[in-house]
This record gives C-alpha cells, sequence and structure tokens, in this order.
C-alpha cells in the first residue's frame, strides 16, 4: 500500500480546553505530536503518499507537518472547510487526492503500537477494520468478528472498532443510495461512514482483524495525561 488518509478534522470537543488553541492530532504525547507516531509508522512500511483531512485550526497541519519529507512521506491536506464532513463526507472529500489502490485509513486521535505492515494490502470485499478490546468508556463495543475473519454486526464477542482499517475506493460506490443524512444532500456532502461499512457487512464484504495490543482513544484530556505518563514510564 502507498497511500494513506489520515482523519484530522475534528473540533476536539471532549478535548477542551487543550483543543481551543491546538488540533487534537496535533498535542503531544512523549515529547511527540500524536500524528507524528502515526506518520512514522506509515514510513515504517513504504507507504509514501498521505492525505490529511482538516478542517478545525486546519493552517497549523502544514506548518507542524510540512510536507512531509522529513518522514520520507508525501503530504497533501484536504481542507474540509469550517465544519468537519465527518468519517464518509471526509473519505469522499479525500479521495481524488488518493491512489486507485487501497489505502490506510487511520484515526488521527488514536495511538497505538500494532504494527501496519500486519494490515492486508488488498483486503477481501471493500475493506478491513482493526478491532481491539473494548474500552472502559465504550463497553459494548461495535462489532462482532466470525471464525472466517469477516466483520459482523451481531454476535459475541463484541469489539470495538480502533480507527484503523484498510478500504478500497469502491465502499463509497453508490454512497447516496445508502446514506440519508440531511448532510448527505449538502455540498460538499457530510455523512458517517457507519452506513457504508453496514452495506458492506450485510453483503460480507468487510473483513477484519482482532488486535489484542497497546490502543487508546486518546479523547480527553484525562485519557492524554495517562497515556503520555504509560508511554514516558
Amino acid at each position: 500500500m502507498r497511500h494513506a488518509l489520515i482523519f484530522a478534522a475534528g473540533l476536539g470537543e471532549r478535548m477542551r480546553p487543550l483543543t481551543n488553541h491546538t488540533p487534537k492530532p496535533l498535542l503531544e504525547v512523549a515529547g511527540k505530536r500524536l500524528i507524528e507516531w502515526h506518520l512514522e509508522k506509515l514510513a515504517a512500511i513504504d507507504v509514501r503518499y498521505v492525505v490529511i483531512n482538516t478542517s478545525h485550526l486546519a493552517e497549523q497541519f502544514p506548518v507542524a507537518l510540512g510536507d512531509g519529507s522529513r518522514w520520507g512521506l508525501r503530504i497533501r491536506y484536504a481542507y474540509e472547510g469550517p465544519t468537519p464532513l465527518e468519517t464518509g463526507g471526509g473519505m469522499l472529500n479525500a479521495l481524488g487526492l488518493l491512489g486507485p489502490e487501497p489505502f490506510i485509513v487511520i484515526s488521527g486521535d488514536v495511538w497505538t503500537d500494532a504494527d501496519f505492515s500486519a494490515l492486508p494490502s488488498e483486503p477481501r470485499g471493500v475493506g478491513h477494520l482493526l478491532l481491539v478490546d473494548n474500552p472502559p468508556h465504550h463497553p459494548d463495543g461495535d462489532f462482532a468478528l466470525d471464525a472466517q475473519g469477516l466483520i459482523q454486526d451481531n454476535g459475541s464477542p463484541r469489539l470495538t472498532y480502533s480507527g484503523i482499517g484498510v478500504f478500497r475506493r469502491e465502499l463509497l460506490d453508490g454512497w447516496q443510495d445508502v446514506v440519508h443524512d440531511a448532510g448527505a444532500q449538502q455540498t460538499p456532502p457530510r455523512f458517517k461512514l457507519r452506513p457504508l461499512l453496514e452495506r458492506a457487512i450485510a453483503r460480507q464484504q468487510l473483513g477484519g482483524s482482532h488486535y489484542r495490543g497497546a490502543w487508546t482513544d486518546v479523547g480527553t484530556p484525562e485519557r492524554l495525561r495517562e497515556l503520555d505518563e504509560r508511554l514516558r514510564r
């Protein structure tokens, strides 16, 4: 895989007041910006083109990260306007900057020690989700994983989507037939990815794997502080 998309457009409302002046992916943990942990891991597996979608305090990203050359990457920025386009709209907005082959998607506000080289370069169906054990703040999880490695809406044990996956462009084919949010009628469209994932699940076109290592949804100042202390130890 040569391309990756990092979601970095969120408002970071749960992280305030830290995000009043700094976008969440640019907050530091253990002396390094959250997004830089991802960039280093992507460069290590020979990803060369990274698209970062931006909205809140978007102007800070090029200043902090430049063109990506310090990691051996080429970074391009997909600005969404003052209102983030959600995960589905954000992916659609960035699609023109991504190549034709499958691409890695990473949420800019998670941290993990997962080895990205273990992600499939050619996912079955339209995508592959990395699932993790449910954190305390999300005890009910999102999906189940069956014995064939297919994602299911129902079943047990329930696991949490890590915000990391591999997708084919075809996931978004015919999105207008699936998404009925009011924001989907706007220009550019704003909608969540979940309805498209559910369509893929129903068609048995979404694979997954269970990662049992370290993973943190860095959604609050408390979790940021806990992660920083753990990594420094």
